[in-house]
Order: structure tokens, then sequence, then C-alpha cells
């Protein structure tokens, strides 16, 4: 009961608590600052003031402000000022550029908030987000690096705000310097709308507002519902499964507390009879009996409790770092209310059989016993005897219909078994083959790896993909010099292009569009629609920047290189992990058609299967070294999340599992006592150990069998219910390798879990069973 309650209590309180620790700071932040729902930004080439003013009277629209200056996808770099030498000139965030005329007004839609330093009061100064500068350069420059001139400002401050509308805030005069420099200047509009729930929502309020301008002048529509899921979508992942888990938890306690005190009525009713003979009330009795189950439910209830808030802790600190908020710990309420509900559904499922029992007649107990009703389960003896079957496992099959409740009850501990085993099969199995797509296919296979000799013993991402430091490679040159190595079986190179995309999400990780030269096919990376690109132009979008900015295969969007356009055609959306959340990969032959530069720092090489590796390198490396090229050994990591969710779900099933099983033997034991002097009938006329195991095992088997085939459906029922909700949190769409994880050679053996669990329950009545002697059997009532 205890573990039940432990089980049902934890996972109850880590999916409230996860759901309302996460949810709270950014709808705290939200509602406070009054957010907008919607940011679009519109071509300043194609729309008017006057056109984007009128927008506020769109369709929907309750609130509305702006039009704001903005300049989008601005490349920077850290200014050679930085005190810190490893930090001056490196590379920095691409930046989105607004002026307002009070950037710390605090009425007004998307209150911007200053976390450290002062407002920008000049052309030459800025505030940016903590996260888009380096904290140890506070106070030193950033420099426009990709505009004419590169102008460079002074960071006083740094500020955000809560959707990501900008990641950049200056004065009129400073953004007066950046449009003189050259930045495309558009305008954008802040909305809040009548219904914004989800990303439909958006969506059509999106249209509304672009059908009240010229077509082709919104060139992006930033949700606040895409800012949220980059701050809390890792921690709600969680929630979906662990509500799935609180659930059978919560329903196998009821059952299990059922179970147990019924039990304890039914084996103690002349133990009852002798309290009332001894003055005990009806209410006395009743008590007792709830208190039987609330002393191990409440020690039950305190560790799920505390259990659940230190496991929720690590989980929480990662959402906490995205909010860029302190460390979020589980309401207090969150663990009372839990707490107490438990403790409330316990008693009252308690005091159902108690009150039984207080209610009994004192006379009643004392005389009756405790056998089933004469004549109930004849029927079931009588065909089971025909069945081809030894006589003590026709006894035992039978033997549930003289019990029909208890039948029932053991069925639905099994049932409930097996549907969690079924439904942690699934997730686990779905967990793994999601830690395979990501972290070893795509850009992650590879034999070997071959970089830039200048890049050997550089931390990864120290210089950025526009930074003059960091090295690229020679791809016709190095792609020939692998293609003439024996044993070479297949390589392609690959690499950031330091292109920025327009219209993509301001917040969070910067998007990534990767050029590629060669045939990556043998990496095995899932196309989720469309087809792969095949001329210069065509490129594909990665599931979640899709997602987030609305593509569709067909659509078209725009990035920048180096203050340079690229006008992209989208042909496919993939399931790509690889290095950030928003990704997206072109032929290197659309850069070079355009006069940009294809940017490529690696080449993933795949030997063939008889070749040693370490040859293979040395022959390589005397090819690749007049070309400045170095080979390095392959290496995969793991994803943490994913990790832990297979530990509680691990965790949480054997729980549950060992629960329904316990439910089992309690039933089996009270069924073995009740009909101990027949065992002794039995045994006395020649039934032997092995036989009474038998006959003991058999009376669960057909209900555990039953409950089986009933529990499996309703197991991948649930894992389907849950993954959805669990990849939306995510932003992700989910591949048909991780969706469709039922196959036969998994569905067999899960259709027999029903029966073991009930063969495991009932073995120890069992053997207890066959180890009584016949005589104390005959002598017992």
């Amino acid at each position: 009961m205890a573990l039940t309650t432990f089980t049902a209590v934890m996972s109850s309180v880590l999916s409230l608590g996860l759901l309302t620790a996460v949810q709270a700071p950014f709808e705290h932040a939200f509602n406070t600052r009054n957010g907008a729902h919607l940011a679009v930004q519109f071509d300043g080439s194609k729309v008017t003031t006057a056109q984007t003013t009128a927008t506020a009277h769109a369709a929907g629209v309750t609130e509305a402000a702006g039009p704001y200056p903005i300049a989008a996808a601005l490349d920077t770099t850290v200014g050679t000022d930085c005190p810190k030498t490893d930090w001056a000139g490196h590379d920095n965030h691409p930046i989105t550029v607004t002026t307002r005329p009070d950037l710390g007004s605090t009425s007004g839609m998307d209150q911007l908030v200053l976390t450290q330093g002062r407002w920008p009061a000049g052309p030459g100064e800025i505030a940016l987000p903590a996260n888009n500068y380096a904290d140890a350069c506070f106070g030193s420059s950033v420099v426009f690096s990709s505009l004419p001139g590169k102008p460079s400002f002074k960071v006083v401050g740094f500020a955000d705000s809560v959707t990501n509308s900008a990641t950049g805030f200056a004065t009129a005069d400073g953004f007066a310097r950046l449009t003189a420099a050259g930045a495309k200047t558009d305008e954008q509009m802040l909305y809040r709308f009548a219904k914004a729930g989800t990303d439909a929502d958006i969506a059509t309020d999106k249209q509304a507002v672009a059908a009240a301008v010229p077509a082709g002048a919104v060139e992006d529509g930033q949700s606040y519902l895409t800012a949220e899921q980059q701050a809390t979508g890792n921690a709600k992942a969680f929630v979906p499964f662990l509500i799935a888990f609180g659930i059978l938890g919560l329903v196998l306690s009821v059952l299990i507390i059922a179970i147990v005190v019924s039990g304890a009525v039914a084996s103690g009713i002349r133990r009852i009879g002798i309290l009332k003979s001894l003055g005990f009330t009806p209410s006395q009795v009743a008590r007792a009996y709830t208190a039987q189950a609330m002393i191990p439910a409440t020690l039950g209830v305190v560790l799920g409790t505390v259990v659940g808030n230190l496991v929720a802790g690590p989980i929480l600190n990662g959402a906490s770092e995205q909010l860029g908020a302190a460390s979020a710990t589980i309401p207090l309420w969150v663990s009372a209310v839990v707490s107490l509900g438990t403790l409330l559904i316990v008693a009252v499922t308690a005091s159902i059989p108690a009150l039984r029992a207080g209610r009994m007649s004192g006379v009643q107990a004392l005389v009756v016993g405790r056998a089933p009703k004469a004549g109930r389960g004849q029927t079931a003896q009588r065909l089971a005897s025909r069945l081809p079957l030894p006589r003590a496992m026709s006894l035992g099959l039978a033997q549930p219909f003289a019990r029909p409740a208890r039948a029932v009850l053991v069925g639905a501990a099994v049932l409930l078994g097996t549907v969690s085993v079924t439904f942690a099969v699934g997730l686990g199995t779905a967990f793994s083959k999601y830690q395979d797509t990501t972290m070893s296919s795509g850009f992650n296979v590879a034999s070997k790896l071959v970089i830039p000799a200048a890049d050997v013993g550089v931390s990864w991402g120290l210089y950025g993909p526009n930074d003059p430091r960091h090295a690229y490679l020679d791809a016709p040159k190095v792609a020939a010099a692998l293609a003439e190595v024996p044993g070479t079986k297949a390589a392609f190179g690959w690499g950031d292009s330091g292109a920025t995309m327009i219209g993509a999400p301001i917040g969070g990780e910067p998007p990534v569009l990767y050029t590629v030269s060669g045939d990556f096919s043998w990496t095995n990376i899932e196309l989720l629609s469309g087809r792969w690109y095949s001329a210069p132009g065509e490129v594909v979008v990665g599931d979640k920047l899709a997602s987030a900015v609305g593509i569709h295969v067909g659509d078209n969007f725009t990035v920048v290189q180096q203050n340079k356009q690229l006008a992209l055609k989208v042909v496919g959306i993939d399931f790509d992990t690889h290095g950030t959340d928003y990704t997206a990969m072109t032929d290197a032959a659309t850069f070079t058609a355009a006069g940009l530069t294809p940017h490529i720092d690696q080449f993933n090489v795949e030997l063939a299967s008889n070749v040693n590796g370490k040859d293979w390198s040395t022959a390589a490396a005397a090819a690749l070294t007049p070309l400045n090229a170095s080979v390095q050994p392959n290496s995969t990591d793991t994803n943490l999340v994913v990790l832990i969710m297979d530990a509680l779900v691990a965790a949480l099933t054997l729980m549950l599992t060992a629960v329904a099983a316990l439910g089992v033997l309690s039933m089996v034991a009270q069924d073995t006592r009740e009909r101990v002097h027949d065992m002794g009938i039995f045994k006395a006329l020649g039934m032997t150990p092995k036989q009474t195991i038998a006959m003991v095992l058999t009376t669960v088997t057909l209900t555990g069998l039953i409950a089986g085939l009933i529990g499996v459906p309703l197991g991948v029922a649930l894992e389907k219910a849950t993954l959805s909700p669990m990849s939306n949190a995510i932003g992700r769409h989910l591949p048909p390798s991780v969706t469709h994880v039922y196959t036969a050679g998994l569905l067999l053996p899960l259709l027999a879990a029903g029966v073991v669990i009930a063969l495991l329950g009932a073995l120890l009545p069992a053997g207890w069973a066959a180890r009584s002697r016949t005589a104390t059997a005959l002598r017992t009532e």
C-alpha cells in the first residue's frame, strides 16, 4: 500500500509541479509586462507607415502597438575592447535591433525589462539580452560586422522582451546610424488578439493581419507561443507521461487499498465478532480497519512528496536557465494538494469495506464461515474437469468462478500492471529510437572526421562562422583526396554558412543554415515531407524551425550572409536535431551560384566494413596534410533529458508492476487461507506439492491472460496519446521510426505480460500452500 501511494504521489507531484513551476514564471512575466501575442515584421519597401498602423483594426485584434522601426538578423562581433581576450573579436549572435519612443516604459504592450546597467542614452549605445552578449564583456562594444563601416555600439545595459520581439534596443539616433550604414529598415507591429491560445489561432490571426496590407508585405510573425516553448519545452515534455503514471498509480492505489482492507475484513470476520462482543462500537471497528490502510498510505505519501520534489530539481533548473530566472522549485501548494488529496482518496476507499465491517452483526460474524456460497462455481468445475488437463490444473482453472468478485479485483490489478508495462515498453523504445535518431544519424554519423588542421585542439564553437579566425576546408580538393584513399566508402562536407534567416524565431538559439558538399544519403536523416534538394536555390528545413515559423513545402524565405540576401525555396522538411534547435540545409552550389561563400569546415567519412581505421587514418593523413586538413576520431554524445525520462519510466514501471503483483499476492493469499481445509483434503487424497503449486497458479492464469489481452491495446493507446503532447512540448513532429515502435516482435511478448504478473503474484501463496502439512491444514478453520 505504501509503494502504490508513493508511486502515485511522486508522479503527481512531478507532473503537476513541473507544469506549474515552468509555466508560472513565463505566464507571470507575460501578463505583468503585457506581452504581445504576435509581433509582425513588415517589409519597409512594400508597405507604408499608415498601412501598418491600420492593421491595428484587423479582425480579432484587441490591442496593438507600433509601428516601430526594426532591422533584423544583423551579424555582430564582440568588440576588441572586451577585457577578456578570449572573447575580444569573437563572433556574436545575430541581433534584431529596434527603437521605441520610451524603451523603459512601464505601460503599454511588450514592456521591456532592464536586468543590468541602464538604458541607452545616446547614438553610440545599445542594450542587449544577457544571453546575446558575454557577461565578461559588459560595458565593452558590439560591432555590426556585416554592415559597411562596421558601426560599433557600447553595451550599456542588459534588457529583454518577454516574447523576444527584438534582441537589441537603441535610441532613435542610434538606430539611424544602422540605417545610414546600410541596414535594411522594416516596420514592426505588436498585437494582442481575442483568441490566441493555440498555434492555429495565431496562424489565423496572422492571416487577418496579412490581409490588411499589400501581398508579400509580411516578412515575419513572431508568436508568443514560440517564446514560451523555447523557455519551457524540455521541462514540459516530462508532464504527459508523468500524468499518465500518476493516474495509473492512483487507480492502482485505490484498487490495492480496496483489496487489502476488504481482505482484512473478510479474513477477520471472527475477530470482528469478538471485538463487538467485547463492546467495540461500529464506528470504532470501522476506524480500526481504516487506520490499517492510512498508516502505510501516509508513509507512502510523505516519501512520494519528498522524492518528487528532489527529482524535480535538476529538471526545473534547466527550465529556469532558459527563462533567465532564479532557480524554480515546486510550489508548496502542489505538494499539499497532492498529499491531502491522495490521503482523502485512501480514506474514502478504505472506509467503504471498513464501514461494512462496522455494520456487521457480532453474532453473525461469530457463526458465519468464510467459504463461498454453496453451489457457486460448480458448473465451472464440471466444465473444467472435461478439459484435457491434469486434475489439479482444472480445479485451479475453475476456482475464480467460485469467487467472481475476487477474480475481478485480481484481473483489475493485472490489467493495470499490463497497461503500465506495455505503456512503458513502448515509451522506452520510443525514447531509445529518438536517442538513436538524434545522436546516431545525420551529421553525427561518421567513421572518421576531417577538420581544418588549425582547428585541432581548439574548443568547438570558439570562433563563429563569420569570424576571420575560423578555418575552413577547400571542399573540392578534400573530397577528391578522400576519394583516392583506399577504404573510403562515402564522404560529404558541411558547415555553418554563417547566413541568418529573415523571419526566424528571434529568441533562443539562432537558426543555422548548413551548406553541404557531397552525398549524405548514407547518414539516414529522416525526411518528414517533400523531397531532398536537387538544384541550386532549394533548401530542406528542420521540422522544429518549420513549425516555429509556419514554413511549408513550396514556401520561400530569405537568408542574409554578410549583408547579402539569398532567396531559397523549401522543397522538404526533415527531422534534424544536430547542433541546434533550428536548422536548414542547402547544397554548397546554392551559395556558389549566388556569389556567396559556402563554409565547409568538416567532412564526415564512412569507411568500408573491412578497413582498419588506424591504417586508413595514416593513409589519409598523407593525402590531407598538404591541404591543411586533419583526420580525427568521431564521438557521439547522449541526450541527458532522454536519459532522465528513460530512468523515470523504468523506475515508475517497476514500482507499478510490483504493486500489481502484490495485489494479486494479497488476493491469492487470502483465498488460499480460506481454502486451507480444502487443501488438507486434497493432500490427504494424494495431491503432491508440485500439483498444489500448479493448482494455485492456475487460479490466476486465465484471469491474467484475459487482463493481458485487454491491457496491451490500452497500453498502446496510452503511449500514442502521451507521445504526441510530448513532441508538441518540444516543438517537433516525430518521425515514424520513433512513433511506430509496437512491432509484432514487441507485441507478442507483451501479450504474455498479464499472465507473468499474475503468476509472479501467486507464486508465494502457492509455495506456502505446497509446504503446509496435511494434518495442520485439516485442523485449521
